[in-house]
């Protein structure tokens, strides 16, 4: 499967199935096998409140950050409420940073770490907080 950007650059049409995307269709597995970890990528995707309600559901759920985000528009939402509302249900512990940086050409994709330092800085969040979510949490998540 091409990613998102090859397909785009290439023109061929996104071939997204969103028939099994809905974070809660992790609940059943997530609820049975409590040892085992589970990453909800780009805070669910469009499907933020049920990233939320799946991770209050399931305290081995964790959120991944990654992403432009750009299905908040379809939300209304600014990725400060987005953060405060995610550290509100789940704490820091369980918030993952996600570069979305993830394939070359593309390489490192600067604005989006700061877009997301700078929503974090905007909702009060500690310097210890931000610290966990930028990589105290994954390393301590590889470790268990």
């Amino acid at each position: 499967a091409l990613s998102v950007g090859a397909r785009k650059k290439l023109r061929l049409p996104s071939k997204f199935d969103m028939r099994f995307s809905n974070p809660l269709e992790v609940h059943k597995l997530a609820a049975e096998f409590p040892a085992a970890r589970f990453i909800v990528p780009h805070f669910g995707a469009g499907l933020f409140r049920e990233a939320l309600l799946l991770a209050d559901l399931c305290p081995n759920v964790y959120l991944d950050t990654s992403s432009s985000n750009s299905w908040m528009k379809y939300e209304g939402l600014e990725l400060a409420t987005v953060f405060r509302r995610a550290l509100a249900v789940v704490g820091h512990e369980r918030l993952l940073f996600g570069s979305d940086s993830s394939f070359f050409p593309r390489g490192w994709v600067a604005e989006v770490f700061n877009q997301q330092c700078d929503a974090l800085q905007q909702i009060g969040a500690t310097d210890a907080q931000a610290a966990a979510i930028f990589g105290g949490n994954l390393r301590r998540l590889f470790k268990q």
